[in-house]
């Protein structure tokens, strides 16, 4: 029989709200497989699912989110500039769910897991946040628009820099909400955040698929993508398994009113997952 990868490190891409397809994946296949992952690299909401499946409170998370996005009719309120309120609900809501699902236990759960490293952004020096934001974002879209990579590169050649946390380093649910925006950081759904007095943006302007913060030490990898891309932009690497959704999953990512949408990308993940499932056990070779 073939041996199939032990997937000792997983990737979870950034995503938003798709990356519930994640979730429905991952609990298909991880339970089939065994998979013990020691270690997990992640950016932006995909940390946020990785810290809901490791700490073990993805179903309290999933009802959680689903729930205030029924509760919640729009995604944004324009009319709140002239009552003081946040124009975007997303930061809040976002926090809050983090909160409501990772507690002391959880997070003790997590660092007794496997070491999950977040990546953030740190924009040029000589932009100021909110200039970096717009370049950084730009950019970002011209090139998926354009070439639709896999890994992006514009940001970093424009002097956006990466790095990494782990989530060992959070000791408290607070700090690791803080450290989940600040890998999420996309203004204006969320504010300019800060993280030792200097600014940070969204991870995945650097590279919303984190492979590069592993090395040949963490072993085989299941990275999984939220988002489809032509075969061809696919790297095809040793050690190396990309899974992408079998379709466009709907929801806009920073979309908090839809729970169907959500329902939906669960599901998809789940139905991926099985058909991985049986890819696997069509390939075995006795």
């Amino acid at each position: 029989m073939n041996q199939h990868p032990s997937y000792r490190s997983v990737v979870f891409a950034g995503g938003g709200t798709r990356c519930l397809w994640q979730v429905g994946f991952w609990n298909e296949v991880a339970p089939a497989m065994s998979l013990q992952p020691t270690t997990v690299a992640a950016v932006s909401a995909g940390a946020t699912m990785a810290c809901f499946l490791f700490s073990g409170r993805f179903s309290a998370a999933v009802q959680h989110f689903q729930e205030i996005t029924r509760l919640n009719t729009h995604n944004v309120y324009p009319f709140n500039i002239f009552r003081g309120h946040p124009v975007f609900p997303q930061y809040a809501l976002y926090r809050n769910g983090i909160l409501a699902a990772i507690d002391a236990s959880a997070l003790a759960a997590l660092h007794d897991g496997p070491e999950i490293r977040i990546l953030l952004s740190r924009p040029p020096r000589w932009a100021g946040p909110r200039m970096a934001t717009v370049i950084g974002f730009l950019c970002y879209s011209i090139e998926k628009k354009l070439f639709s990579p896999v890994h992006p590169s514009f940001a970093a050649r424009l002097g956006f820099t990466p790095e990494v946390v782990t989530v060992h380093e959070c000791r408290t649910p607070e700090e690791l909400a803080d450290l989940l925006l600040q890998s999420s950081c996309t203004p204006p759904f969320t504010p300019v955040l800060r993280r030792n007095g200097r600014p940070v943006l969204d991870g995945g302007l650097i590279d919303n698929v984190p492979t590069g913060i592993l090395n040949d030490e963490d072993g085989d990898m299941l990275i999984l993508l939220t988002r489809r891309y032509p075969p061809e932009s696919i790297p095809t690497l040793p050690g190396r398994t990309y899974i992408q959704p079998s379709r466009p999953i709907s929801i806009f990512k920073w979309d908090y009113t839809d729970p169907e949408g959500l329902r939906d990308a669960y599901q998809l993940g789940r139905a991926d997952g099985q058909a991985f499932l049986r890819r696997e056990v069509m390939s075995e070779k006795w």
